[in-house]
């Protein structure tokens, strides 16, 4: 798990809590405040995006706390495993162990190499399956950019409503105080799902995606150079170049 994710989101509700708190916290509390900025937005973004698309959406939230460095070591080792056995008994000996993959894009590639295909054939295939995933993730990323968008931005609508019922109780001198207090309240709520959300998520499944990306072509590499006959070691820093120097050094000490 990125611990840093939920770090930030503990500590950023526990600034902004301990500010209403210490400021007299019950005014801060309005329903149709939080009506209009986060149900607008919501709305908003369900006309700017098909519905399948922001449920499917929805799930890969779960990136945001993922640790991909697990996923960089595990697979580099049975890369490695794959690339010495390979050069010992052959790529067909490899068969068995392709059939028990979890790993659907490394179980896809393995066994078109395993087939027999040639290296051209696997990366133009791999290549394009890469393709699709960004192409699917970047959707991901633009409802939560469009949701930090629209939150101020409704935000602002609701002060807007607020300063104009305000402006018809000016009769009212004692409502006046009260009054915008809820009006401003609209663009706060704003500024707080777009700057505590919706756009620090969209910036953390952004690097996911990258960090997804290298690991997807750290495979790619390893079956290329398993299917062409490579020697372990040559396949082995052929790997490496897709880790950070720290994770270099930890599957070197392993």
């Amino acid at each position: 798990m990125d611990i840093g994710t939920l770090i930030g989101i503990i500590l950023g509700t526990a600034l902004v809590v301990s500010a209403i708190v210490m400021g007299g916290g019950a005014g801060f509390i309005n329903a149709p405040a939080m009506m209009i900025t986060i149900g607008g937005a919501f709305a908003a973004t369900l006309m700017n995006f098909p519905l399948p698309k922001i449920i499917g959406t929805i799930r890969i939230v779960r990136k945001a706390f993922a640790n991909q460095d697990a996923n960089h070591i595990a697979l580099f080792k049975q890369l490695d495993d794959f690339a010495v056995r390979a050069r010992r008994d052959g790529i067909l000996g490899l068969e068995n162990d392709v059939e028990n993959l979890d790993d659907r894009f490394m179980k896809r590639g393995l066994q078109m190499a395993v087939d027999g295909n040639p290296a051209e054939i696997i990366e133009s295939v791999l290549e394009q399956d890469i393709s699709s995933m960004l192409d699917r993730h970047e959707i991901g990323h633009s409802i939560f950019q469009a949701i930090g968008n629209y939150a101020p931005a409704f935000g602002m609508i609701g002060t807007l409503i607020g300063l104009i019922q305000m402006l018809r109780n000016l009769e009212d001198p004692s409502s006046i105080g009260l009054g915008m207090a809820v009006a401003l309240l609209t663009t706060l709520y704003g500024a707080i799902v777009a700057n505590m959300v919706a756009l620090p998520i969209a910036g953390k499944l952004e690097q996911r995606t990258k960090e997804e990306e290298a690991i997807r072509r750290m495979v790619l590499e390893g079956i290329l150079s398993i299917q062409q006959g490579d020697s372990p070691r040559v396949t082995k820093e052929k790997l490496h170049c897709y880790m950070s120097p720290a994770l270099r050094e930890q599957t070197d000490e392993e």
